[in-house]
């Protein structure tokens, strides 16, 4: 007995050593070195019939007809940007609070453009804006919750999507919204406004014109204390959210622009992630501010931190803190072979003196890689490097505003897109990708931040394309 008893706890250690664990199904990945494990989520087969959305052109749309979902927080801003981007009209308006959709009536009274028609006063008040045959986009902008039965029903009635982030928050959802994206030919498209930013957008056009070199690591997150915000939430619904979920449950404003630097799905894709939290002290707190009393627990730890490598040898970091009194930071960050990028909290670059073209400074002995470049070099650069979609829209965002702008170049792009019958700038891919984190990070902290796979959610096609491209928009 003895000798058998030695055996078995040999049995089990080894067991507990090579990280075998208990989510099903497991698999060894080869991905990841050897002699580790990860977990590896099943990934559904594409249902008979179907073609991915990759590249997919619609039809072109003379008009863009939209209804709006939601008109909370961030609603009415998106109703009043559309006042001011050609083709386009609002149809329908939606909202559970009756007086919300009145306030939204009124910006379209201001901006001289016909009331549209108004759905409130319930839960399902949504569905008669979609049973409509007069709307060609629904745009979703709810507590994140709703957003998968909102979208998945608007893709049914033959309407493209425009949804707010993240998306969808687990897995089932995700494939849920690929599915029907790809059966009903209708974009799903999800309004992630970061990558249309001015320190971004410029960037990755030096990334593309080859200025860093070859990209090796890209950091991005999502840090805002919410304190002064907890009471706008409608229900109390997204810190409710953070108190029964872990994980990084809001990845997509420091995911989305790291991707594109990388080329995620368009020559690379993301292999798997590991994360990892502190426990959550400043989050109960915020609780027991909101209700009285503290919770009998609190799910989310006040700072979330996953890392992922790519098939192509890369790596990506992103964190989430919305508890803390840490100043506000998505972080972005590229760290290149010939170069350096950073916007928080100080904007600039570092680049080999090689890299600098005379017609940017044609003295290039005070550059050095070592710190960044002079602000007058930056400038000079950002000058030189600003995208022909900021070229063509910088002015009018910024006067239109939206987080400083980058709001209406995301809202035009998409109607652009759609009235000239081009690919989105973010396909049904993206949005998934982007949104993944959220439950794949709480698998990997659950069980001990172990390695999980992340699926191709292309389901084969993420070489297809080579390089990420905004289309112009002229």
């Amino acid at each position: 007995m003895n000798r058998f008893h030695s055996l078995f706890v040999a049995f089990i250690i080894a067991v507990l050593l090579t990280g075998c664990y208990n989510t099903k199904p497991v698999a060894q990945s080869q991905s990841i070195p050897a002699g580790n494990r990860q977990i590896v989520l099943e990934t559904p087969k594409r249902p008979a019939g179907q073609q991915d959305m990759i590249n997919f052109e619609a039809p072109k749309l003379e008009t863009v007809r939209v209804g709006f979902i939601g008109l909370g927080m961030r609603g009415p801003g998106a109703v009043e940007r559309f006042t001011h981007i050609p083709g386009t009209k609002v149809v329908a308006l939606c909202d559970v609070r009756p007086e919300r959709v009145e306030a939204t009536q009124e910006i379209l009274d201001k901006a001289g453009v016909a009331r549209a028609a108004g759905y409130s006063g319930s839960l399902d008040a949504w569905k008669q804006l979609c049973d409509r045959d007069d709307i060609d986009l629904v745009y979703i902008v709810t507590d994140w919750v709703h957003h998968v039965p909102m979208a998945l029903y608007a893709m049914e009635k033959g309407k493209h999507v425009a949804v707010e982030v993240p998306a969808a928050m687990n897995m089932k959802d995700i494939w849920a919204l690929i599915n029907t994206s790809e059966r009903t030919r209708k974009h799903c498209m999800m309004l992630e406004n970061c990558v249309y930013d001015f320190f971004e957008l410029t960037t990755l056009n030096m990334a593309q014109n080859g200025v860093f070199g070859e990209i090796l690591h890209t950091e991005g997150s999502y840090i805002h204390n919410l304190a002064d915000f907890w009471k706008a939430y409608w229900n109390n619904w997204r810190l409710d959210y953070n108190q029964k979920h872990r994980g990084d449950v809001y990845p997509t404003h420091g995911i989305g622009p790291a991707c594109q630097l990388l080329d995620i799905h368009r020559g690379d894709k993301m292999n798997y992630l590991v994360s990892m939290d502190t426990k959550a002290v400043n989050g109960p707190e915020a609780w027991k501010q909101m209700k009285g009393s503290y919770p009998d627990k609190f799910a989310n730890g006040d700072h979330t931190m996953t890392m992922i490598r790519t098939e192509n040898g890369k790596t990506i970091q992103i964190q989430h803190n919305v508890v803390t009194p840490r100043p506000y930071s998505r972080m972005y960050q590229l760290t290149a072979t010939k170069g350096f990028a950073n916007k928080y909290p100080v904007q600039g670059y570092a680049l080999e003196p090689s890299q600098v073209s005379s017609d940017v400074t044609p003295n290039h002995e005070d550059l050095n890689s070592h710190g960044f470049v002079p602000e007058d070099v930056k400038n000079a650069l950002m000058k030189k490097y600003k995208h022909r979609i900021h070229q063509e829209l910088e002015e009018q965002a910024k006067k239109v505003g939206g987080h400083g702008g980058m709001d209406f170049i995301m809202d035009y792009r998409l109607v652009y897109c759609l009235r000239n019958g081009l690919p989105l700038d973010m396909d049904v891919y993206d949005l998934a990708e982007w949104s993944c984190l959220t439950e794949l990070s709480a698998i990997s902290l659950e069980n001990g931040s172990a390695p999980v796979q992340i699926p191709d959610f292309t389901r084969g096609g993420w070489n297809k394309i080579k390089g990420y491209r905004h289309a112009f928009v002229k």
